[in-house]
């Protein structure tokens, strides 16, 4: 099953992460399928490619609930 979940970043104490489609059974920042965008809270900056990402979405790929908000965001921000 493919995931939409965060890949961490950044140095100790200063996190940023990559919006990544991977495989639900690799690690947090082991493999992955493709980057869709990043996000980094220290900053509250982020950015996704809404068009991937609803590719992914409409193939089965789950979102995990930090990600899921993300997109959320994303869809209001174009709406």
């Amino acid at each position: 099953m493919v995931k939409l979940r965060l890949r961490r970043g950044g140095t100790r104490n200063k996190p940023c992460y990559r919006i990544v489609a991977a495989d639900a059974r690799s690690p947090r920042d082991g493999k992955f399928i493709e980057i869709l965008g990043y996000y980094d809270p220290r900053h509250e900056d982020e950015q996704i490619d809404l068009e991937r990402a609803e590719y992914w979405l409409g193939n089965g790929a789950q979102a995990n609930e930090t990600v899921s908000h993300i997109i959320a965001r994303a869809r209001k921000a174009t709406a």
